[in-house]
């Protein structure tokens, strides 16, 4: 299985918003500092700033910030609301899988899923950034003293 890049940028950009303490940097200084593209942060933050997992204030002051939600709900459940509901595999696609009516490959493959989310249930963001995350996260996007 593998998440879609909206789920990998929203949990690259959950971690950020961890260790960033009382700071609360910008779309676009996260964007930065996890490696991706301003445009996809901004479609990602305003998915999760409706999950109520980030924060966003604008103006003089703004910024992001990691909601006690984001910071310790299940980091399984943040991946299945990002993930939706669909199947591992595409048996109603166009043309539908010839063999449907009779197949065990989905309903294994959705329990491999639900296997894959339940390793997850038990973690929080706030555990994913303990060292030695926690140090590299912080350093991303930081420009060193001259």
């Amino acid at each position: 299985m593998r998440l879609t890049k909206s789920t990998d940028i929203a949990l690259r950009i959950a971690m950020r918003l961890a260790v960033t303490g009382d700071d609360s940097p910008t779309t676009r200084e996260v964007a930065e500092a996890v490696g991706v593209p301003y445009t996809h942060a901004a479609k990602v933050v305003s998915r999760m700033q409706h999950l109520g997992v980030v924060e966003a204030r604008r103006g003089r002051g703004g910024g992001l910030t990691l909601t006690t939600a984001g910071r310790t709900g299940s980091v399984g459940r943040l991946v299945r609301e990002l993930e939706g509901t669909g199947d591992v595999v595409g048996c109603e696609d166009d043309p539908p899988c010839p063999l449907r009516a009779a197949c065990r490959l989905r309903g294994a493959l959705r329990n491999a899923q639900e296997a894959f989310y339940a390793s997850l249930d038990p973690l929080t963001v706030e555990e994913l950034t303990g060292p030695p995350t926690g140090p590299v996260l912080l350093s991303l996007g930081t420009r060193p003293q001259d």
